[in-house]
């Protein structure tokens, strides 16, 4: 039986505590459960992307997140509460979080960040972030995926601390978004906003956004990738437009529909995960 190393004494919380020693202490658990001393690629799996992942292939160890330093439970309906190692055929591992701690959470920004430190720590060079979102564009049929090109971050928040000062040209990384290109063609590319939330935009506010020259309207995603950025991670974005925001269609916003969305997207949605996946070296 491996053996677990206790980190109790390791909270995200306290101001004294440097995330990036919960973040070791978390791959060093990810590691003695899993057997596997390193991982390659991260996925966080958002809103509508639960089923598609199964596709990358079959987990050889899952794990609870409350079992892991500075992971908490899924806090909403359609994510998952643990984590998973997926072995792939040329020998590269993907660690897949079924879940992600939002902004609107409360539970302070370095948890907000904690997967991606956790990803770097645990050896990964590449993060893909999906998430679901509202579509500011008519043709985005809800079930569309979109690459993020870019990101508006509207929290007014940051993941780095002090004097830390990290260059976003190219977050999301043109290489990747060219890989996902090559692997569908199709596949559109938009600007990513990052409202607080929890509460859905307002119609005023979605106009804010594409005046500001947003495409894409959600709660998440920006804050991890200047995280990721900051811990030297390759970063590919992926939103699943799972409604149009509000005042571009007269239906009111359901959180309902975003979940059925991602369901009725699953199948072409991890089929496209799978085959990026494949390709990121």
């Amino acid at each position: 039986m491996p053996r677990v190393t206790d980190h109790s004494h390791l909270t995200l919380t306290d101001p004294s505590t440097d995330p990036r020693d919960v973040a070791e202490a978390a791959a060093a658990v990810i590691a003695e459960r899993t057997g596997a001393p390193r991982h390659d690629i991260a996925l966080v799996l958002g809103s509508g992307w639960k089923q598609a992942a199964d596709l990358l292939g079959e987990a050889d160890c899952e794990i609870d997140n409350t079992d892991v330093p500075g992971f908490a439970p899924a806090a909403v309906e359609g994510h998952s509460g643990s984590m998973r190692s997926i072995p792939l055929e040329d020998g590269r591992r993907v660690l897949v979080y079924g879940t992600r701690t939002h902004f609107y959470e409360d539970r302070g920004i370095r948890a907000v960040v904690h997967a991606i430190r956790t990803a770097a720590a645990a050896g990964c060079t590449t993060v893909v972030l999906t998430n679901g979102c509202g579509g500011l564009r008519a043709e985005w049929a809800p079930g569309t995926p979109v690459l993020i090109s870019d990101h508006i971050n509207l929290t007014a928040a940051s993941p780095l601390e002090g004097a830390t000062f990290v260059d976003l040209t190219d977050l999301y990384s043109p290489r990747l978004r060219e890989l996902a290109r090559e692997v569908d063609p199709s596949l559109d590319e938009g600007v990513y906003v990052q409202f607080r939330g929890p509460h859905y935009e307002t119609p005023a506010e979605v106009q804010m956004a594409k005046i500001l020259g947003g495409d894409l309207v959600g709660m998440s995603t920006t804050l991890e990738a200047i995280a990721a950025r900051e811990a030297g991670l390759e970063v590919l974005g992926i939103s699943l437009v799972t409604n149009p925001a509000a005042g571009i269609s007269p239906t009111p916003l359901d959180h309902q529909e975003v979940i059925e969305a991602g369901q009725a997207a699953a199948q072409r949605c991890g089929e496209l995960l799978a085959r990026i996946v494949e390709r990121i070296r």
